[in-house]
């Protein structure tokens, strides 16, 4: 707020100082141009006195010439100046331009200007600044975690969408944090659970393998039946750790997916429009393939953000050289290829690459969580289509296939 004061009084302080310069400058061009009538009649001196004549067409600042004969020579309401000329007296009368008024008309559209200035500032202080101020601090006080941050409504047509999507950012982060809450309590209970129902075979292996080891089933028909036992409960045991895997790697993150209609030609100038500048700056040649437009079945947000994604990825893992986005049809469905150039992964990884947190033998010290590809394989199933990936002269290709309309 104590900027946008400063940026005000300066801006009216040089509005002010030009405006007294061109107030100088007027006022020192009156003298020049007011003595233009002298100009004239000084070549009406020399007329008369070469010809005996004159034509007062020829003056434009001249409105009349009067001799002694027309009566009293110094006798005029109007400006005048004696000249002598063919012997003679003449009486010259001229008009001189009003400078004063020209110069009030200056001032009075200057000031016109200044107070537009003033109500400019003023209204984008109300509408733009002060409504800004009182959000300024509602960012930093979701990303700390402080979700009951007070959030204004705001009615102005620059701020009401944006605090209208603050509000929906801040609902949508606490019921991410419920939801997450919610299913870790859930886990914990299943993993007590399946712990404690671990102990029950685990108990009657190690009795059973007691036994044995110190011989007490001297029937064989006793043995075969100790070994049988211990082989179900290891059968039980290995479903319970089958359970425990699947609880600790089933889904962690909620997509929810809106399919509809989307044509083929918005999506790729949504994704051109954000990295066609950037891999330009950074020296990486972007190429579009050729495509026939063509109405897609999938949700548009989606879709851009699985692109979005591999782009993501193309950049962090590939030699900066070359990035594309080609394009096929086959069976029904648009086939989305993203191919960026030194591809260093390990074939025997594809079948891993879409679970989530696994990171290829290419990842390096690079940062990242392994979550991007598992994202868009989870998105892509929710709009019923498919994502596979495979390595071609040294390109790292991933093809999204989405159904067409």
């Amino acid at each position: 707020m104590k900027t946008f004061r400063r940026l005000c009084i300066a801006v009216i302080a040089v509005f002010l100082l030009l405006a007294a310069v061109l107030n100088i400058i007027l006022l020192n061009s009156r003298e020049s141009i007011d003595g233009i009538y002298r100009v004239e009649a000084k070549r009406l001196t020399d007329e008369i006195n070469e010809t005996g004549r004159y034509d007062l067409s020829d003056y434009p600042h001249l409105t009349g010439v009067y001799s002694e004969d027309d009566g009293d020579l110094y006798r005029s309401d109007e400006h005048y100046v004696i000249i002598e000329a063919g012997g003679k007296l003449y009486r010259a009368e001229y008009v001189t331009e009003s400078r004063i008024s020209v110069l009030a008309a200056v001032d009075a559209i200057l000031a016109g200007v200044l107070v537009l200035i003033i109500l400019l500032l003023i209204y984008f202080r109300r509408h733009i600044i002060v409504p800004f101020s009182r959000i300024n601090s509602v960012p930093q006080e979701l990303a700390r975690g402080n979700l009951a941050v007070d959030i204004p409504e705001e009615k102005s047509r620059f701020f009401g969408k944006f605090t209208w999507g603050v509000n929906m950012l801040r609902d949508s982060i606490e019921d991410s944090r419920k939801k997450e809450l919610a299913m870790q309590r859930d886990k914990k209970l299943l993993l007590l659970s399946l712990s404690h129902d671990i102990k029950t075979p685990l108990s009657a292996i190690k009795l059973n393998a007691k036994a044995l080891a110190r011989g007490l089933y001297t029937d064989e028909d006793k043995r075969r039946e100790a070994a049988e036992s211990i082989n179900s409960r290891a059968d039980e045991i290995e479903h319970f750790v089958s359970e425990i895997t699947k609880a600790a790697s089933e889904d962690f993150m909620s997509f929810e997916v809106n399919v509809g209609e989307e044509f083929l030609s918005r999506t790729v100038a949504r994704i051109c429009d954000r990295y066609a500048p950037q891999l330009s700056v950074s020296g990486t040649e972007f190429i579009v393939g050729e495509y026939s437009d063509c109405i897609l079945s999938c949700d548009p947000d989606r879709l851009a953000e699985c692109l979005q994604n591999l782009i993501e990825n193309a950049i962090k893992y590939g030699d900066g050289r070359r990035i594309e986005l080609l394009f096929d049809k086959m069976d029904g469905c648009e086939l989305i290829t993203v191919s960026n150039t030194g591809c260093t992964l390990d074939p025997s990884e594809l079948t891993q690459i879409f679970s989530s947190f696994h990171r290829g033998g290419n990842a390096g010290n690079a940062p990242g969580n392994g979550l991007r590809l598992f994202i868009c394989k989870r998105l892509m199933t929710l709009m019923n289509g498919e994502i596979y990936a495979d390595i071609e002269d040294g390109c790292f290709r991933v093809t999204l296939v989405v159904k067409l309309v």
